[in-house]
């Protein structure tokens, strides 16, 4: 009798892509500071380093470069150089980028309507004694 080759069932909902497909989508577009820099981008266009570095509050300048990285290696920003004195380096959402508007733009309906309810459910999970 041959035996069987492919893995028991249950080894499949082991992987986070098989559990859930959106998995993948959500390591790339909801690091800590990805969805600020694609914001940034998206609602005022090209921009410089520096730029980017006043609209995003906290953000350090090794966070950044290495988020910018990230994403234009994931194709969602483009970098471009310019050979001038001294050099400019201009960042914008590309067009993979700004696919993922739709996306935002209901995660932003969604969180104008239910924020506040998250909030009070905290806020009661956080005072009920019978948790602590």
């Amino acid at each position: 009798m041959a035996e069987d080759t492919a893995p028991p069932a249950s080894d499949a909902t082991t992987e986070p892509a098989l559990a859930c497909p959106i998995s993948p989508v959500v390591d790339i577009v909801f690091s800590r500071w990805t969805t600020p820099v694609l914001w940034t981008l998206h609602t005022h266009g090209r921009q410089r380093f520096v730029e980017l570095q006043r609209r995003i509050a906290r953000i350090t300048p090794k966070v950044l470069t290495q988020r910018l990285r990230q994403l234009e290696r994931d194709g969602l920003v483009v970098r471009t150089y310019h050979p001038e004195v001294p050099p400019r380096v201009e960042y914008e959402i590309s067009e993979l980028g700004r696919s993922l508007a739709p996306l935002f733009a209901h995660l932003s309906e969604w969180a104008a309507g239910n924020l506040d309810k998250v909030d009070r459910a905290r806020r009661e999970y956080d005072g009920d004694p019978a948790r602590r």
